[in-house]
């Protein structure tokens, strides 16, 4: 029988610590919840306010400029897509380019219901940018745009 080799608890402690991924996902996670807890009365998720707010543009977008702004594959933003198109907040259309391609189009009440939501995000975001100081947040932003 061969020995395996056990990580240390100082190596865990060390990972813990300094891994750079394992802190962008416990923020974006925690972010996530307290942004979905705030738009929770608006019946809305902190994504799907996201996704309406990329789709917000002069001209309608089609998926694939949606999911790089978003850093996500064009079949999750299809899906996270559906259930705003079955609440009228979204419609999609063919693109008359491409007839392969959709764009993809807020209605009035996917306008009404992100400007009803800007103002819960408002306040949230002034809430968590208190929590920082002003340079570190503008670091943070930064640093976190070099890394996308």
């Amino acid at each position: 029988m061969s020995k395996q080799q056990i990580v240390s608890i100082e190596t865990a402690a060390h990972v813990r610590d300094h891994c750079l991924c394992l802190a962008a996902q416990r923020t974006a996670r925690t972010l996530a919840r307290r942004f979905d807890e705030a738009m929770r009365p608006l019946d809305l998720t902190s994504g799907q306010f996201s996704l309406l707010m990329s789709l917000n543009r002069r001209t309608p977008p089609s998926v694939g400029p949606v999911a790089a702004l978003l850093a996500m594959d064009r079949t999750t933003v299809t899906a996270n897509l559906k259930p705003l198109e079955r609440r009228g907040l979204v419609e999609t259309a063919v693109d008359p380019d491409d007839r392969r391609g959709r764009l993809l189009t807020l209605t009035k009440a996917g306008h009404k219901a992100l400007r009803s939501a800007l103002p819960t995000w408002r306040r949230t975001h002034a809430e968590i940018d208190e929590r920082l100081i002003q340079a570190d947040a503008k670091a943070l932003r930064t640093g976190l745009r070099a890394l996308a």
